[in-house]
């Protein structure tokens, strides 16, 4: 599916604004770990390709607001984007990666942490869920950085770059679907756009595109 555009107006409609919510590209994790806030995990050479073709596919658009997670990958991320618009790099922690008991660890299913007996406890409630921060709060938080773009990039477009849970949270949240899910259904790939397009203040779309190409969402690289 194509990338919306601001510019694609009807005559009695209200301004339009377009925030994209771009998920950071792959990352070099030669140890498999699950790292979700850890310092230091930056862009792999395929990562850094899927943000310069990112960037190449948002060129013909009216971007004028940048915003990026903290963290390094997606920063990284986000600077082809700011520089081919002549931009600065905004930060809001609220883009951040979810907080998780398992940062550190390798998780995979059959191996690492999940085969030890002292981490089940971590899984008793998958809802909230029991292991990291609840869903409903990554979903506010995504919400609040959303709106924040949104206004600073006002008939325009902005993009926020952030992590795979928070954007797919936050779509969930948006269509008004349950927030917990099974991980590996999730439509939000390496380095994909959930467009979030606003008449006015109010949200009359969502378009998910991948301009870097399709990944496997159980193949995490996140």
């Amino acid at each position: 599916m194509s990338i919306p555009d601001s510019s694609d107006l009807h005559p009695h409609q209200a301004t339009r604004t377009i925030v994209h919510v771009l998920r950071h590209g792959e990352v070099h994790n030669p140890k498999g770990i699950l790292y979700g806030r850890l310092p230091g995990f930056r862009l792999s050479v395929t990562g850094q390709a899927q943000a310069t073709a990112v960037a190449n596919a948002l060129a013909g658009h009216d971007i004028t607001h940048v915003v990026a997670s903290p963290l390094q990958r997606a920063q990284e991320t986000a600077g082809p984007i700011a520089k081919a618009h002549g931009l600065q790099i905004a930060e809001d922690e609220n883009l951040i990666e979810a907080g998780n008991e398992f940062e550190g660890l390798r998780v995979a299913v059959g191996d690492g942490a999940l085969r030890r007996p002292r981490h089940w406890w971590k899984l008793r409630d998958p809802f909230t869920p029991s292991w990291g921060e609840p869903y409903l709060q990554i979903a506010h938080r995504m919400l609040a950085a959303v709106n924040a773009a949104r206004v600073a990039a006002v008939g325009h477009e902005a993009v926020c770059v952030s992590h795979q849970l928070p954007v797919w949270t936050l779509r969930r949240f948006l269509q008004g679907e349950r927030l917990w899910h099974d991980p590996r259904h999730r439509q939000c790939g390496l380095a994909s756009l959930t467009s979030l397009v606003y008449e006015g203040d109010t949200l009359v779309d969502i378009v998910y595109s991948e301009p870097a190409g399709a990944s496997d969402p159980r193949v995490t690289g996140a």
